[in-house]
């Protein structure tokens, strides 16, 4: 007897959400909105939104899309992060959502459209709809583990630097102070003045430039980030 292959199954629901997360004073925030229609109606949720399969080519791009309809902003990081799919994590049905974490500086934020967003500490979250929270847990603990070797947190500061924004920066997302000297061993910059277009760090990719920031005391040279690499001596913990 042949086996039947030409069965009728209801598609899942496919979906895009985006952790986007930022800086504050406070430390690593995530943006959440509150919802318009059901389910989870006026319950906060990150942003998604449904694939578009005539116009998206793949889901980072649907992921773009959706967070630059909500922002008006493409993030200058992004990343797919993990495939949530059971048939309990929406009311509607079977659902599938394809999660990306997104890095966007406080700063570009605050130019996008007024009050779209609501900003919570990654470490304090509040209620929201579907397995949003988990989304989180799950995007705070990659982003984390990759600040720990990487230069991944210098996507939430602006395209110029200096070094003590670069350690405020690594210090806000673990939650962790230490001294200049412990912070820069951990990183590998060299001790000593930068010299501009040469790099600051073992593993060449803190490139000083020629412009300063000033202040009430001596002016701080202002760094950028050549690429996304790995730090050669990186270790936070």
């Amino acid at each position: 007897m042949e086996a039947q292959t030409n069965q009728n199954y209801q598609s899942p629901i496919v979906t895009i959400d985006v952790v986007l997360l930022t800086l504050s004073d406070n430390g690593l925030q995530v943006a959440l909105h509150q919802r318009k229609q059901s389910p989870y109606e006026h319950q906060l949720a990150l942003p998604g939104g449904y694939i578009h399969t005539n116009e998206d080519e793949s889901a980072e791009k649907a992921a773009f899309r959706v967070l630059n309809q909500k922002t008006g902003l493409i993030p200058r990081y992004l990343e797919q992060l993990k495939t949530y799919a059971n048939t309990s994590r929406d009311p509607r049905g079977w659902s599938v959502s394809i999660s990306h974490v997104a890095l966007i500086p406080m700063s570009a934020l605050k130019q996008a459209e007024k009050e779209v967003f609501q900003f919570f500490d990654v470490d304090n979250l509040p209620t929201m709809a579907f397995d949003h929270q988990l989304q989180i847990q799950d995007a705070v603990e990659r982003v984390r583990n990759k600040s720990s070797y990487s230069t991944l947190p210098c996507w939430l500061l602006p395209e110029l630097f200096t070094l003590t924004q670069l350690q405020q920066t690594y210090e806000k997302i673990f939650g962790e102070s230490v001294s200049r000297g412990t912070f820069r061993s951990r990183l590998g910059i060299k001790v000593g003045d930068a010299i501009p277009g040469e790099s600051a760090d073992e593993a060449e990719i803190l490139i000083a430039t020629d412009q300063f920031k000033g202040g009430n005391q001596r002016p701080a040279r202002l760094f950028k980030v050549n690429h996304l690499k790995l730090f050669k001596r990186a270790c936070w913990s």
